[in-house]
């Protein structure tokens, strides 16, 4: 197989963390504890790497960002229940939180 190919067939499959985060996005996955706490994880993370589609956002989005993820923060440290109530208000504040590292707006969104 030549380098081509290879990074043709590679570039086909979609990136797990992509998929995982389209996936919380999605209006008809349930959110749980566990995906509140990956996404808060995978937005640290890239942050922590200086990944370039935060680079190229401008400040005031980033501060946006920032605020969505201390709002899902203490929702997560207050909370003693599902999800399920606030999941329309919570996938907004994912949304929010990691904006531009998503490549797409979820379904519903304006």
């Amino acid at each position: 197989m030549t380098h081509s190919a290879l990074s043709q067939s590679h570039n086909s499959y979609p990136n797990p963390a992509q998929q995982k985060l389209e996936q919380l996005l999605d209006p008809a996955h349930p959110l749980c504890k566990e995906d509140v706490v990956w996404i808060l994880e995978f937005i640290k993370k890239k942050v922590a790497e200086e990944d370039p589609r935060l680079a190229d956002l401008s400040q005031p989005r980033l501060m946006q960002n920032f605020r969505y993820f201390a709002e899902i923060s203490l929702m997560l440290i207050h909370r003693r229940s599902g999800f399920e109530f606030e999941a329309d208000r919570l996938r907004d504040w994912i949304y929010e939180a990691s904006f531009g590292l998503q490549p797409r707006k979820p379904h519903g969104k304006r």
